[in-house]
C-alpha cells in the first residue's frame, strides 16, 4: 500500500522502490480548470484537485496545501494574490507594531480550518491508501513574514527581540502541527526556506532550538517531522541534518549524493530533488524520465522519498509528472530508460540577450530567482535589493530574472549563476543565495556607482 511505503522510507528503511511525493500545491487548480486565487481558498476544490492529482500521478502521498502562508495570514499578515502562484504576504506587521499586537493565533479559523475539512474529506475518500502531508510554517520564515527585513537588523543589533520573536514562531509551530495531527495528518513537514539565506552560526543561534522545540513536539504525538528547505542550503546542510528531524527534504541545488551521505551518517531518511523549472515545468515527458531515473538511482533504495524540490509551480505539463510516475512504479520502463540515457545538447540561449552594462546609465542590478511573488527567499531578496538601491542615493536598474521563463534560465547561464535567489551587479555575481547585509549592499551599489563614474 502507498501509504504504508511512503512512512517506511520516512522512518530510514529500505523500500521496493522509491516513496513518490509531487508537491502539488496551487497546481491542483491547474488540474481542474480553477485559477490559484480561487482554489487555494475553497476546501471543495482542494479536494477535487487532489483527487486529480492522486489519479494522474499515482502518488504515495500527497501535501493537502502548499501555502506557507496560513500561518502569517492568522497574525495578521495581509496576502497578495495571483492566478498562477499562492500568495504572498504582502505586509509585516511588527515592522511597526509591538509583539503584544498580534492577534492570538487560532488555528480552528482561517484557510487552515478549510484544509482541515480537505483533509477530513480526503481521509474519508481514500481511506489508508495516501498518505497526507501537512506543511507548516518554519519559524524563521513566519519570523520574515511578520517583521520583514527588519529581521536581518535585529540578528545583528537586537538578538534577544529576534529571540523573543522565535519563541512566538515556534510556539505557532507546534500548535499549527498538533491541529494539522488532529485532522489527520500522517507526516508533518516544517518549510523552512528562509533558512537558505543565513549563515550557519545565524542558523545554529536562532532557528535550532526552536526546530528542535517543534520537531519534538511533532513526534510527541506520534508522527514523523521531515525539515524541508528550498533553496541553496549548502552552508547549513549539515547543522540540519544534526537536528532532531527524521527526515531532510531539499531543492536541485542540493546534490543527491551529498544528501545521502550526510542523512545517512545522522540514521536520517531524505528527499528531494527534481527540477522544478527546467525539468517539470519546461522540459519534455523525456526529460522528466530521465531525471527520474538519475535522481532514483543517485538515492538508492533506503529512507528515500523521490520529490519535486517545492511547490509545483501552477502550469507544470501533467505529462511531466505522469512521465516520473511511470519510472516509479515500472522497472522495466526504468530500465529502457537508463538504455536511452543520453544527455539532451545544451541550450546556448543565443536568444537570451544580457544588459550591455558598459552603456547603460546607472548601476545594473539583475536579482536572479525562482520567482519573488511565490518563493520567500526571492520575494526578501527583491525587497532587501530594491530597498537598498533607494537608499543608496544612486541611479539604478533592477531586474529580476525568474527561471520560471525561458529567458530567466538564459540570464542564469550566461552570467554564471549556480544557486537561487543571487544578486548580480553590472554582470558580476556578488551575492549568491544569501540576502546581505543592507549597509553591505548599499556599499557594493555605490561602489559600482563610483567604478563606473571614473570609466565615463
Amino acid at each position: 500500500m502507498a501509504r504504508a511505503l511512503l512512512l517506511e522510507a520516512i522512518r530510514g528503511r529500505p523500500t521496493p522502490r522509491p516513496a513518490w511525493v509531487p508537491y502539488v500545491g496551487c497546481h491542483g487548480g491547474r488540474l481542474i480548470g480553477r485559477p490559484a486565487d480561487e482554489y487555494l481558498r475553497s476546501a471543495d476544490l482542494i479536494v477535487q484537485g487532489l483527487t486529480t492529482a492522486a489519479a494522474l500521478y499515482r502518488p504515495d502521498g500527497l501535501p493537502v496545501m502548499f501555502d506557507l502562508q496560513l500561518e502569517a495570514e492568522l497574525l495578521g499578515c495581509r496576502l497578495h494574490w495571483a492566478p498562477d502562484v499562492p500568495p504572498s504576504v504582502a505586509n509585516h506587521p511588527l515592522e511597526t507594531a509591538s509583539l503584544e499586537s498580534l492577534p492570538p493565533f487560532d488555528p480552528s479559523g482561517g484557510r487552515l480550518a478549510l484544509a482541515f475539512g480537505a483533509l477530513t474529506t480526503l481521509r474519508g475518500r481514500f481511506g489508508e491508501e495516501l498518505a497526507w502531508y501537512a506543511l507548516i510554517c518554519g519559524p524563521f520564515t513566519l519570523a520574515n513574514h511578520l517583521r520583514g527585513h527588519a529581521l536581518f537588523f535585529d540578528m545583528c543589533d537586537e538578538p534577544a527581540r529576534v529571540d523573543e520573536l522565535m519563541a512566538v514562531c515556534r510556539d505557532v509551530a507546534i500548535r499549527s502541527a498538533a491541529a494539522w495531527i488532529e485532522a489527520g495528518a500522517d507526516v508533518v513537514a516544517v518549510v523552512d526556506p528562509m533558512v537558505s539565506q543565513i549563515s550557519t552560526e545565524d542558523f545554529e543561534r536562532y532557528v535550532v532550538p526552536p526546530i528542535n522545540d517543534v520537531v519534538d513536539a511533532i513526534r510527541a504525538r506520534g508522527r514523523p517531522a521531515s525539515l524541508f528547505v528550498c533553496g541553496d542550503v549548502s552552508r547549513n546542510l549539515e547543522a540540519m541534518c544534526r537536528t532532531r528531524a527524521d527526515h531532510i527534504a531539499v531543492d536541485e541545488q542540493i546534490t543527491i549524493p551529498r544528501l545521502r551521505g550526510l542523512c545517512e551518517a545522522a540514521g536520517k531518511s531524505f528527499g528531494g530533488n527534481l527540477r522544478l523549472t527546467s525539468v517539470l515545468l519546461l522540459g519534455t515527458p523525456d526529460d522528466a524520465r530521465r531525471e527520474a531515473v538519475e535522481v532514483m538511482d543517485a538515492a538508492g533504495p533506503k529512507g528515500f522519498v523521490l520529490a519535486p524540490g517545492c511547490d509545483l509551480p501552477y502550469a507544470t505539463p501533467p505529462a511531466n509528472l505522469r512521465a516520473v510516475a511511470e519510472m516509479v512504479h515500472d522497472p522495466y520502463a526504468r530500465e529502457a530508460a537508463r538504455a536511452a540515457l543520453k544527455a539532451r545538447p545544451e541550450d546556448n540561449f543565443d536568444d537570451v540577450a544580457l544588459p550591455d552594462y558598459t552603456t547603460a546609465d546607472g548601476v545594473v542590478l539583475d536579482v536572479i530567482t525562482l520567482d519573488s511573488t511565490s518563493c520567500a527567499p526571492c520575494q526578501y531578496m527583491m525587497e532587501a535589493v530594491r530597498r537598498a538601491a533607494e537608499a543608496s542615493g544612486c541611479r539604478c536598474f533592477v531586474n529580476e530574472h525568474k527561471i520560471k521563463v525561458r529567458e530567466g534560465l538564459g540570464v542564469m547561464k550566461k552570467l554564471g549563476v549556480r544557486n537561487l535567489p543571487t544578486v548580480c551587479i553590472d554582470g558580476e555575481i556578488r551575492f549568491a543565495s544569501i540576502i546581505p547585509d543592507p549597509n553591505q549592499l548599499i556599499a557594493a551599489i555605490r561602489e559600482a556607482a563610483t567604478r563606473r563614474q571614473h570609466r565615463d
